[in-house]
């Protein structure tokens, strides 16, 4: 416990006693400090980038009330347990750890530092100091999927993914959702690299994917490189997490962008006022956490209204990426007219739709 965590409670019933006032516990005196835990590096351009744009956020809205702390290239496993515990030892009261492997980690840190308030992205499991939050990242793919379908000639959309969890494979099966929604001749064809950062993989799956007919890239990894490499070889790409249009400003139509600057104010300032609760978040394209970038000049004025209308709806709940009729790779019937995949399913996924060229790794 540090000296702050200490004396606040005393202070407080001091004050009660005295005034007759029931004060909140408050961080007034010194600055709150924030920890911040990124897979990869923050000039990835891609997610932990996007994650570090909020922390930046925190501290443009707190000012001197807050001190953030970032540690980027944290391997998952015992690497990220050794950073967890320094930020932990070392008087952080909030800290986000931002990737998925990083989810037993932080648990076991949290257990250990009762006081300090843990946030782990994408994961699973909680605590009571434990909370976990996540972006429906698969909004923004149904929505580039639709885009794709317009977009191509071949009718071969290519897929740069990373490992084969469940967000990630929600993320295909949107994009084949979007995609045949308006192209139902269509297909995805995707290449798994088994990292979320490694722009030499990257780029060398989108050359493969190019050579077999590809003429739209999407993926769910981190890095440029295929952008850049869409851009060398005349075909048109989705970016991910950030705008990446800087990097091929021929190939790149859009982007799905991650926002997590609102996210992180809010749960800075509860820890502040002494009101951060475990929660389990799964923001989407009506909280803010999911958005769609600006469209490129080159993308028709039709295909635009179509997205832009297409956003909408998912705000509304009019569509939902998710509603059936959906058949898987076999196909069998997952899911019938009028109904939607659940929540619970969703979270679990690990089959491809209809339309998906490859085979699932196990």
């Amino acid at each position: 416990m540090n000296r702050r965590q200490f004396l606040k409670p005393l202070l407080t019933a001091l004050a009660a006693a005295t005034f007759g006032l029931a004060a909140p516990m408050s961080y007034a005196d010194d600055p709150v400090k924030v920890g911040f835990v990124y897979v990869g590096p923050i000039g990835d351009h891609g997610w932990s980038y996007q994650h570090d744009q909020g922390r930046q956020a925190v501290e443009k809205e707190f000012g001197d009330k807050v001190k953030t702390t970032y540690v980027e290239k944290v391997a998952e496993g015992a690497d990220a347990e050794r950073v967890i515990q320094k930020l932990a030892a070392t008087g952080h009261d909030l800290i986000f750890t931002t990737s998925f492997g990083f989810m037993n980690p932080t648990l076991k840190v949290a257990k250990r530092f009762p006081k300090v308030h843990f946030e782990h992205a994408t994961g699973y499991k909680t605590a009571k100091n434990v909370g976990i939050y996540s972006a429906r990242f698969y909004e923004g793919r149904y929505v580039m999927g639709q885009v794709a379908g317009k977009m191509t000639k071949s009718n071969v959309i290519g897929y740069i993914a990373s490992f084969p969890i469940p967000e990630v494979i929600r993320g295909i099966n949107a994009t084949v959702q979007g995609l045949r929604s308006v192209n139902p001749d269509a297909t995805v064809k995707v290449v798994w690299v088994n990292s979320w950062y490694d722009p030499g993989k990257e780029g060398d799956a989108a050359k493969a994917l190019i050579d077999q007919g590809v003429d739209v890239l999407m993926q769910h990894t981190d890095s440029p490189a295929p952008l850049q490499v869409a851009e060398q070889r005349g075909v048109y790409a989705v970016g991910q997490a950030s705008d990446m249009s800087a990097f091929a400003p021929k190939a790149h139509i859009s982007a799905i962008i991650d926002d997590w600057s609102g996210y992180y104010i809010q749960k800075t300032k509860e820890t502040m006022d002494g009101t951060w609760k475990q929660d389990d978040t799964w923001g989407g394209i009506k909280s803010g956490m999911v958005g769609i970038g600006k469209f490129a000049d080159f993308v028709p004025k039709d295909v635009v209204a179509m997205a832009e209308k297409t956003i909408e709806d998912i705000k509304s709940g009019a569509v939902h990426p998710f509603q059936g009729p959906i058949k898987d790779q076999s196909g069998k019937l997952r899911v019938e007219a009028g109904k939607a995949i659940p929540d619970g399913e969703l979270l679990g996924m690990n089959w491809y739709v209809d339309g998906v060229d490859g085979t699932l790794p196990q």
